[in-house]
């Protein structure tokens, strides 16, 4: 099964996975990277590892991984 994940240090807070994820499962959390902006949070149980959220990233910042379960 394949989740996306934030790889939080490479955002800068476009907001580009939030709008156009299919699904809705993304938001921008409430916590800074070390640059200083706000990144995204996933909810996984919704997720369906479609790869948009990737594909729409300007930074390499989603990334589409395999989970167990």
């Amino acid at each position: 099964m394949n989740k996306a994940s934030v790889v939080a240090n490479l955002c800068k807070g476009c907001g580009f996975c939030v709008k156009f994820c299919p699904k809705k499962v993304i938001a921008f959390g409430d916590k800074r990277n070390s640059k200083g902006h706000y990144y995204p949070v996933i909810d996984l149980e919704g997720c369906i590892g479609c790869g948009t959220c990737a594909v729409v990233c300007p930074e390499a910042a989603m990334e589409i991984v395999k989970v167990e379960g």
